[in-house]
């Protein structure tokens, strides 16, 4: 396998190393695709995550999210009756899994449910309102600071 240094754009890009280390996590990302998973916008500020967790129960997966960072963890209990199982053929992948998305700014879990083997996870994008675009009227007036200035010295 293949490995990146990024090392020199660390040197010469400020303010990207956020987007490196995200880089290389992806490019290390050693859980080989498992479990499978689709991303699907629903609008403009609503996704689902569903991923194939078949076998799994709601009490051996977890959903956690930290700043950024949702982490789904399934944790499978080995029962007695598995460890005696002998497998001719094991095409049905039954392993512990750890799986890590990068979410955007202001994006948060809203839900979670499983279906038929699925894990579906709702995401919405919520923009305050301090950072959503606005509209600024022209009605001839000049800045506040501006115009207190013109007004004290048209007084004197």
């Amino acid at each position: 396998m293949r490995t990146l240094d990024f090392s020199p754009l660390y040197r010469s890009a400020i303010g990207f190393d956020r987007l490196f280390n995200q880089m290389e996590q992806n490019l290390n990302n050693s859980n080989g695709g498992y479990p499978p998973y689709n991303i699907e916008q629903q609008d403009e500020n609503h996704y689902r995550i569903t991923m194939a967790v078949a076998g799994f129960s709601d009490d051996q997966l977890e959903i956690s999210q930290h700043q950024n960072r949702l982490i789904v963890t399934g944790k499978r209990a080995i029962s007695e009756q598995d460890e005696k199982r002998q497998y001719l053929y094991q095409g049905i992948a039954e392993r512990d899994f750890e799986r890590k998305f990068q979410l955007a700014d202001h994006v948060k879990v809203i839900g979670a449910a499983m279906e038929n083997g699925l894990l579906h996870i709702e995401l919405e994008h919520e923009v305050p309102e301090e950072e959503k675009p606005r509209r600024i009227a022209i009605n001839g007036q000049r800045l506040l600071g501006q115009a207190d200035s013109v007004v004290s010295h048209s007084a004197e």
